[in-house]
């Protein structure tokens, strides 16, 4: 135990180290530009309803094509956390996000702003979007390089199954009302990044005689057009959105300390689902912000004041979206797929601008990772600062007609479509994804699984026929490695629960079975805990509150009562989750009626 927590914090030391190194690299007057330009500009984008942070990325990194390396990705990874946070602007004040990422937070914030606390809920949003991705960079500094290092397991066969898996799983949780809508459009963005030359032996597909096409379909006039363009569409087509002007002063938008004191737990809880919601390829912040809601809900103590007004629910959504920012941003290092649409932006630049993310990442760039930390953490301070002393003034944007904006939306698209590779067809690919998406998206389809399909889908096509090769087109070689089984489970998984009479049935048994791993966490921790305290309060000759003295045998007695409850419980709760259906079964074949569960307390029986 002693050792495991000395490498523990010998680990920390280094990166701490790594991290101090970093910072050296960005010690110019160009970076606080940088910085402060992007983030503003972010802040702006997200302030205006309909204007996205992937759309504004995928329009800025056609901008950063001359600029060096540490620059371009500063001014993205900048833009990138001031979009997330800015929505919550727009969200508050007119009930309409300004980002996908801040659709949770009109359910709090807007109720706010109508009892006359507008200022006040500001303050709150940007407390939680400076501490959200503050927790998503501790991970993101700790976990990645890690996760980097296991990554180097990964095979063809691994990659097959984890493309997979990031379509389902993204197609599952941007579509919970309807999942296929999601399948559909991730596994329709696999079938365009099967257009072009594939990588083995170079034969066209799909390009019916096009020699423009035989390059394949490029990422970025994709996304421009499918978030871009697709939103010009939207917006002439729909009505003109209102508008409502709001006066809030300086004072008002300072954070109250007392809330950071009051909902910590609610903070950290939050900071953490959002960047595990985040590391998922292809869901978002948005998913972060919804769960993060959820959980905070489900142990409030103010579960009535939820979706009415409550701070609460307000610092989580916000905490959640903000976190999950840097928590996508892992897999794109360690394994070279994003974990959200805004992520794969980044991915496209990064690759632009010569780094190659994946597992070979710590081997190849490994100041990167810690670099990349930096640039999230100037981000998070200047979003923090210029959060505070510019709402007043970013508050006028909110006046400006979102018409009067679409004509130069649009040319920077065409112009940001043309610039990457000066070709007349990335205009043209940029204006039918866009139509498509407008399309998509008027038929309630999820716009991220398609990006990540057509990210995906390289990764996807060369796995797949690499393995076929290397085993001569044995179907057993999926099932002979631990860590491909395990993706194809979690594949299998992903469609089962998105059955509902099976979501139903197996949903509390998982839950019931997350709970006992944090339990399993949680009484270890106590253990050790209890019995050192024990430990020294017997060495002192000190004795029990129940005036027992203390003894060796009765520590180790209450050290192993604790383990052995824990463990228990862990047992039986992952018993019942993968043999409960199985007995089920056999009761319902045999017409075997099951025991009657007592009744709990609160139930109605």
């Amino acid at each position: 135990m002693l050792a495991m927590l000395q490498d523990i914090v010998s680990y920390l030391i280094q990166t701490a180290g790594y991290v101090a190194v970093a910072f050296g690299k960005f010690n110019s007057l160009d970076v606080i530009a940088y910085v402060i330009g992007a983030t503003l500009l972010g802040i702006i984008i997200g302030v205006l309803p309909g204007l996205t942070a992937t759309m504004g990325l995928a329009l800025l990194t056609t901008l950063t094509y001359k600029l060096e390396p540490n620059a371009a990705l500063l001014s993205l990874m900048c833009l990138y956390v001031g979009a997330i946070y800015g929505g919550s602007r727009t969200a508050i004040l007119l009930n309409i996000p300004g980002t996908p990422a801040n659709a949770a937070t009109t359910l709090d914030g807007y109720p706010l702003a109508r009892m006359g606390r507008a200022g006040p809920a500001m303050g709150t949003a940007t407390t939680g979007s400076f501490l959200g991705t503050v927790i998503g960079i501790i991970f993101l500094a700790t976990i990645a390089p890690k996760l980097a290092d296991y990554a180097l397991e990964f095979q063809t066969h691994e990659f097959l199954w984890l493309a997979i898996f990031g379509v389902l799983i993204s197609g599952q949780l941007t579509a919970m009302e309807d999942p296929i809508k999601g399948w559909i459009a991730g596994f329709l963005g696999l079938a365009v990044a099967m257009i072009g030359q594939e990588g083995l032996y170079m034969t066209d597909r799909f390009t019916f005689g096009y020699t423009e096409m035989q390059g394949g379909i490029g990422l970025i006039p994709a996304m421009v057009g499918a978030f871009g363009f697709s939103e010009v569409i939207a917006v002439m087509y729909n009505r003109r959105a209102e508008i409502v002007r709001a006066k809030v002063k300086l004072l008002d938008v300072i954070p109250d300390p007392r809330e950071i004191v009051r909902y910590w737990r609610t903070i950290g809880r939050s900071g953490v689902i959002g960047t595990i919601i985040g590391i998922i390829p292809g869901v978002g912040e948005d998913i972060g912000a919804w769960v993060s809601y959820a959980a905070a809900r489900r142990v409030s103590k103010e579960k009535k004041m939820f979706g009415k007004g409550s701070v609460e629910g307000l610092m989580a959504a916000e905490t959640g979206n903000s976190a999950a920012a840097p928590g996508a941003v892992i897999p794109v290092l360690t394994l070279g797929i994003p974990g959200s649409a805004p992520a794969a932006i980044v991915l496209a630049a990064m690759v632009l601008h010569g780094v190659r993310p994946g597992p070979m990442i710590m081997i190849e760039s490994p100041s990167f990772v810690y670099e990349v930390v930096v640039m999230f953490f100037f981000a998070s301070i200047a979003m923090f600062v210029l959060g505070i002393l510019l709402t007043p003034m970013l508050l006028k944007v909110l006046t400006i007609p979102r018409e009067r904006l679409m004509p130069a939306v649009f040319v920077l698209c065409v112009i940001g479509s043309y610039a990457i590779q000066q070709r007349m067809f990335d205009v043209w690919v940029m204006v039918v994804f866009g139509i498509v998406g407008f399309v998509l998206r008027e038929m309630k389809y999820p716009m991220a699984p398609l990006v990540l399909g057509i990210v995906l889908g390289d990764i996807f096509d060369k796995s797949f026929r690499r393995s076929w090769v290397i085993h001569d087109g044995d179907l057993m070689f999926y099932f002979t490695r631990p860590i491909s089984v395990i993706l194809m489970v979690m594949c299998f998984g992903t469609i089962v629960m998105s059955i509902g009479p099976c979501r139903r049935y197996i949903g509390p048994k998982i839950q019931a079975a997350m709970s006992a791993t944090v339990g399993l966490v949680t009484g270890f921790v106590r253990a050790h805990f209890s019995l050192i305290v024990m430990l020294f309060a017997l060495q002192r000759g000190a004795k029990a509150p129940d005036g027992v003295t203390l003894s060796a045998r009765g520590a180790m007695s209450v050290y192993f009562g604790i383990l052995a409850d824990t463990v228990l419980d862990f047992v039986r709760a992952y018993c019942a989750l993968l043999l409960g259906p199985f007995v089920d079964l056999g009761r319902l074949v045999t017409g075997t009626k099951a025991d009657p569960e007592p009744a709990r307390y609160g139930d109605d029986r």
